[in-house]
């Protein structure tokens, strides 16, 4: 297949993400008006033959201080065929573009998984006291195709950071959590989580505790359980705007872009979080909770509703979104695995992110500059 790349319109980038079973909700056209202080463009490849669109990225552009030349951003993209054999045909006329566009160094998040693990397996890893990280414990599931993508990346130039990627040090996350939900009922969900998931879901309801979804007017109330929530677990909150800039951008693109949860006990909202879908993927992408009322577990009850509205919605999975791949239990990131675990779903590994230097000198210049925030 050969193929043609060029710049379409949100139109066509909203459709052809359309007719796919899921896609990252970084590669929808909306995703740009979130981020709004990137410029951004959407690409198209289409098959010469047919004209056919067969892939679709959104790039965001962020200018370098005081030149002309753009960062590359690719988040969790391009949504092309990753395991075709001809992936430089895919890349390469795309690296040409961002050039001529004034990119100095393109940055891309492959949405391929290399490895799987079970619950089991990670609970597993954790009482094992020579387990230190997720990669200790061998996976229940290798994807052999990603290795070889990986190989084609590093042949034609492309870069990956020092650790490999390894936990936070990609922009987005390269260690997900997620329940699978394709042709599995929601009893077997619940089955699967564990004994102090299902009794703290119990627990909640039998205190009263409810869960509703909110509206745009509800989003001064998540940012005050937000922003206590950044207190406590010490890092920056984003403003308030930038969350009413997220629900109108991605419900405008489309209604059901971007839910808004609260669990309340006795009137009181005790924790918040938000959801996005994109066909068949959600994702539980923000949390926030109060430092009272946790001994009624409004979390648990949260996530079990959440869930369930992804099963109504026919998603094939419910993606807890980043971990660290640390099972170090002085880890202060631990906490966050350990309360994904129980829910008896699966750590997924990435590919990470991968760096393309079209100008050497500018990309080592950001390096330093980024390595001193």
């Amino acid at each position: 297949m050969s193929l043609t790349l060029r710049t379409i319109s949100r139109e066509q980038h909203l459709a052809y993400i359309q007719s796919l079973p899921a896609a990252s909700h970084m590669q929808v056209p909306a995703w740009a008006d979130v981020k709004a202080e990137w410029r951004s463009e959407s690409l198209g490849w289409f098959d010469e033959r047919t004209g056919e669109m067969v892939g679709a990225g959104l790039v965001l552009y962020r200018q370098l201080p005081k030149i002309k030349r753009y960062l590359a951003y690719l988040p969790e993209g391009p949504v092309i065929n990753w395991f075709a054999p001809n992936l430089t045909e895919w890349l390469e006329p795309m690296l040409a573009h961002l050039k001529q566009q004034g990119a100095f160094s393109v940055k891309m998040g492959p949405p391929v998984i290399i490895r799987r693990w079970e619950a089991n397996s990670i609970k597993a890893g954790i009482q094992n006291p020579d387990v230190k990280r997720l990669r200790d414990i061998e996976a229940d599931f290798i994807e052999p195709r990603a290795f070889e993508v990986a190989d084609k990346l590093r042949r034609m130039g492309w870069q990956q950071g020092e650790d490999g990627g390894a936990g936070f040090g990609d922009v987005q996350p390269r260690y997900v959590f997620q329940v699978p939900l394709a042709n599995r009922s929601l009893e077997e969900v619940h089955k699967n989580f564990n004994q102090l998931w299902r009794r703290n879901i119990k627990k909640a309801e039998k205190a009263g505790v409810e869960v509703v979804q909110g509206g745009y007017q509800d989003l001064e109330e998540w940012q005050r359980l937000y922003e206590i929530t950044a207190v406590r677990d010490h890092f920056r909150p984003r403003p308030l705007s930038y969350f009413q800039r997220m629900w109108t951008a991605l419900n405008t693109e489309d209604p059901n872009r971007m839910r808004l949860y609260f669990a309340r006990h006795n009137g009181v909202n005790l924790s918040a979080a938000t959801m996005l879908i994109v066909g068949g993927h959600v994702w539980y992408s923000y949390g926030a909770s109060d430092n009272i009322g946790r001994e009624v577990r409004p979390s648990n009850a949260m996530q079990w509703r959440m869930l369930r509205d992804a099963y109504a919605l026919g998603a094939t999975v419910y993606d807890l979104r980043g971990i660290s791949d640390s099972l170090d239990e002085t880890d202060h990131l631990f906490g966050l695995i350990q309360f994904k675990v129980g829910t008896g779903g699966q750590a997924a590994e990435y590919l990470g992110e991968w760096d393309f230097p079209l100008n050497k000198l500018l990309h080592k210049a950001l390096d330093i500059y980024m390595s001193r925030r």
